[in-house]
């Protein structure tokens, strides 16, 4: 559902163009979320830019994760495995490369925590009986 006046729709546009900017840029540098950034775009998108919402959905990469979400909040196995691997290799580069201190401390934490989320979503669509 668009939204109503111009001014929120351009905040939304917004909000959908900087989502996806950072999920692009997410794709390359590990420990930043790539699928959490596409999802925020997609979402924006609905409201702000149907060519834009239409283009998220049909492309190669972020339409099945977009169809995934949206069928039953499904993030792939594969998918998970990629965070997982690309949080490790982050938080293993702050580690080495980095001063120790609570920032470092908090970044890996809200990685750990943003992983078990990841691997408490499903993998698969849950069966009806």
């Amino acid at each position: 559902m668009p939204a109503s006046s111009k001014l929120t729709r351009v905040l939304f546009g917004l909000l959908a163009y900087v989502s996806l900017g950072i999920g692009l840029i997410a794709i390359v540098i590990p420990g930043l979320p790539t699928t959490e950034f596409i999802l925020l775009a997609a979402w924006a998108a609905t409201k702000s830019s149907p060519r834009l919402s239409a283009w998220l959905e049909s492309h190669r990469l972020f339409g099945p994760i977009l169809s995934n979400w949206r069928n039953g909040r499904i993030i792939a196995r594969r998918a998970k495995v990629s965070a997982t691997v690309s949080m490790l290799l982050c938080a293993g580069l702050m580690l080495v490369m980095l001063d120790h201190g609570w920032p470092i401390y908090l970044a890996i934490v809200g990685m750990g925590l943003g992983n078990l989320w990841i691997w408490s979503r499903p993998e698969s669509p849950t069966r009806r009986t």
